[in-house]
Order: C-alpha cells, then structure tokens, then sequence
C-alpha cells in the first residue's frame, strides 16, 4: 500500500532491486542471442521480430486494456514507445558491427551525460570527464584504440540518446498505469517504429519458420521480461538508486559478448569500459549522497 506522499513501501525495495539485476543479466543474453538473427534478417529484421513478439508476451500476460490510462496520459506514453523503438533499432544496428560490450559502453554515455548535464554538483563533471575519456579510448582515431567501425559507434551513441529519453519519459509514464501496462503499451508503439525497417530490409524472411524461435527467446529476454521489470523497479526506487544498479550494464555487457559471442575485447576497450562504469557509478553515488531524505 502507498504512503501518503508516493512513496512505495520499504518491504518492496529488496524485489525492486532483484527485478532490476535479473533484467540487466536478461536484456544482455538476449542482446548475445539476437546476433544468431543477423546473417538471415539483418539487424532491422531482428529489431522488428523482437518487438512483434515482445508486443504479444506483454498484452498477453499484462492485458492492459484492464487499466487503460488516462487520455492525458498518452502523449508521455507515445514518446516513451517511440524512444523505446528508435533505441532498440538504433542499438541492433551497432551490433551488427562492433562487439557487445562496446556498443553498450556507447549506449550508456546517453543516460551518463543526461544525469551530469541536469546535475549542479561540480564533483559530477568529473565524472562526465571519466565518461568521455572511455569514449575517447574506444574511438578508432588514436594508436592505442582497437580498430572500430565508426557507423557502428555512430549508432551505439544515437542508441545512448533515445535510451535517456526512455529513462525520462519511462518515469514519467510510471504512474500512468501499472508497470506492465506502460511497457505493454509503449512497446506497440515501439514495434510501430520498427517494424518499417525490419519488412523494408527483410521482407518475408522475417516468417522464416526456423527464425521464430530465436525470435521468441530474443523478444523473452530482451524486451518482455527486462522492461517489465524494469517498469516495476521505477515505482519502487529511487531514480537515483535505479541508475546505481544499471551502472554494471556495460561490464555485463561485454562479459556476455565474450562467452557467448567470442568477442575478446582489447586491455584499452576493458579499460574504457570500466571508466564508463566507474563514471555511471559514481554520478549515481553522488546524486544519492545528494539527495534529502524524505520525512516520514
């Protein structure tokens, strides 16, 4: 039950903090699985199929029509989808070419730099230093980086702007209907948004029979359970504490890419990666430090 100010109950903390581990560790596998795609559908075609099976799991087990959102609602709600879409077709679009871990490393300097751009504690712009010096290291424009494709870069860092939109309006959006119903609803739209490409790049492959498990597995892991729960852990935590816990994304990230993809990553791009983290960490640190406590 509620406490009168909004703020959710203690005894739903230690199941927010579970649901946004469990989501991290998802949306990674499935992002690992989804490469299995790409040489039949390219990365649109996987985009739009993880999405159309994301979009059935969501209404079928949320059933959002039962809390419809009120229609003042909808604008935030649409903007979240849409930021939803572009984020994900602009992410598998990175993958197909630059490994795991570095393309969400890219990703995370959006959410990164947002956080330290709306924050008025100097110590942040050290942190905001930290981030672009990782990003500094990954970009194929030095001796010491790795080679890199730049498209790939390119799209990892667009991916990264439309996902601290979803972080914004998700939020937002959070209050509009239970956490299932907003990311059931925000996904149709988001399939709106892919599914053009996917049918323009792949056409009918995209019904390729032998595709649609992988398919299923990859909508299961990267989109149904990872926003649903991520939807929950909004209502329950501090935004603050949300940004701490998703900070070890891009390390999860490549630990992912190098097990199952094979994707070995040079001492530089680890050392890059972990700036980034470190960055991410301490931002979040920094604005929970800030933060005054709420009275009872």
């Amino acid at each position: 039950m509620m406490r009168s100010g909004g703020t959710p109950p203690a005894a739903g903390v230690p199941m927010a903090l579970c649901a946004v581990l469990i989501a991290m560790i998802s949306v990674q596998g499935g992002a690992a699985l989804s490469k299995q795609l790409f040489p039949a559908i390219g990365a649109q075609g996987a985009t739009a199929l993880r999405l159309f099976f994301a979009t059935l799991l969501l209404w079928m087990f949320w059933r959002p029509w039962r809390h419809w959102p009120h229609r003042s609602a909808w604008p935030t709600l649409i903007l979240y989808g849409f930021a939803l879409g572009c984020m994900n077709l602009a992410f598998y679009m990175s993958l197909a070419r630059i490994p795991l871990g570095v393309a969400v490393a890219l990703e995370f300097t959006g959410p990164l730099l947002l956080a330290v751009a709306t924050s008025r504690r100097p110590k942040d712009f050290l942190f905001a230093g930290m981030a672009i010096a990782g990003v500094a290291l990954l970009l194929p424009l030095h001796d010491l980086a790795a080679p890199l494709d730049l498209v790939g870069v390119a799209y990892a860092l667009g991916a990264g702007a439309f996902w601290a939109l979803y972080i914004v309006f998700g939020k937002r959006s959070s209050g509009a209907a239970p956490g299932g119903s907003v990311a059931a609803i925000g996904m149709v739209v988001a399939t709106c948004v892919a599914l053009p490409a996917g049918l323009a790049h792949a056409g009918a492959d995209l019904l390729t029979p032998a595709l649609l498990p992988v398919a299923l597995a990859v909508a299961l892991l990267s989109s149904a359970i990872p926003y649903s729960l991520e939807m929950i852990s909004l209502k329950r935590l501090p935004a603050q504490t949300f940004s701490i816990l998703m900070s070890g994304e891009p390390a999860i990230g490549a630990l992912f890419g190098l097990a199952l993809l094979g994707e070995g990553l040079s001492a530089n791009q680890w050392i890059a990666i972990g700036l980034i983290v470190g960055a991410s960490l301490g931002t979040s640190l920094s604005a929970a430090r800030s933060a005054v406590p709420e009275g009872p």
